[in-house]
């Protein structure tokens, strides 16, 4: 696999893994750094790039989510809205440090957005979650391999 396939593949997986459409990236970043023909921190650059701007994707969709959420398409009721923002107002913008864990990551992302989380103050905790979570997986495969 060339650099560029490998490094692009890299990209939209870790940019779709971080938006609410199910994707994985930590199996391609894995498979990759088992191949050995990247190095490791660029591997790990390119995932925590692309998975920042996926989260950064699901803030501007909360940004603007409030002008349709009394459209009957909206995929959220007003109920389920409300209790996501108490959640996010109990835990506060700390909670962004966990934007990288599953299930709740994703969401956690949007209702930033909803609630207005400053863009300066989003970026750096998602980004340090995130980065840190791609390091912490490719130390522990790179080390059994």
């Amino acid at each position: 696999m060339s650099d560029l396939a490998a490094y692009t593949s890299l990209f939209l997986a870790s940019l779709l893994a971080a938006t609410l459409v199910p994707a994985q990236s930590e199996s391609v970043l894995g498979g990759l750094i088992l191949a050995g023909g990247q190095p490791v921190v660029a591997l790990v650059a390119v995932a925590s790039l692309g998975n920042i701007l996926g989260s950064i994707l699901n803030w501007l969709i909360g940004r603007g989510v409030e002008r349709y959420r009394g459209k009957r398409w909206f995929p959220a009721s007003q109920a389920q809205l409300q209790r996501a923002q108490t959640q996010y107002q109990r835990f506060g913008y700390w909670s962004l440090l966990l934007a990288w864990v599953p299930i709740i990551g994703d969401p956690l992302t949007l209702v930033a957005g909803i609630m207005r989380e400053p863009l300066w103050r989003f970026l750096l905790l998602v980004s340090i979650g995130k980065i840190g979570r791609y390091a912490v997986l490719a130390a522990g495969i790179d080390a059994a391999s």
